[in-house]
C-alpha cells in the first residue's frame, strides 16, 4: 500500500486554495493513494486522467483533478506530491 508525502511547495500551494476545493483535493489524493496500484495507474493513463511528463530527469506524472493538476513521483511505496 502506498502512502502520500507532501513536499513543502505542495503545502504552500494548498494554502492558496479555498477550503471547499482544498477538501476535494485532499480527499481525492487520499482516495487515489489508497487505491494506487500498477493496474489502477494504467487505467487512469488510458482514460487520460494521468499523463507522464516528458523531458524530465525524474519520472513525474500529472494527475488531473477538476481544474487542478497534481504532480507526483513514485518512490518505493510512497507517492511524493
Amino acid at each position: 500500500m502506498y502512502s502520500v508525502v507532501y513536499k513543502k511547495t505542495a503545502i504552500k500551494d494548498f494554502k492558496r486554495i479555498d477550503k471547499t476545493n482544498l477538501k476535494y483535493l485532499t480527499d481525492s489524493i487520499l482516495e487515489f493513494t489508497n487505491n494506487f496500484s500498477f493496474e489502477y495507474e494504467q487505467e487512469f493513463l488510458k482514460i487520460g486522467k494521468i499523463k507522464k511528463l516528458q523531458g524530465m530527469d525524474e519520472e513525474l506524472y500529472k494527475l488531473r483533478l477538476r481544474t487542478y493538476r497534481v504532480i507526483y513521483k513514485k518512490e518505493e511505496d510512497r507517492l511524493i506530491i
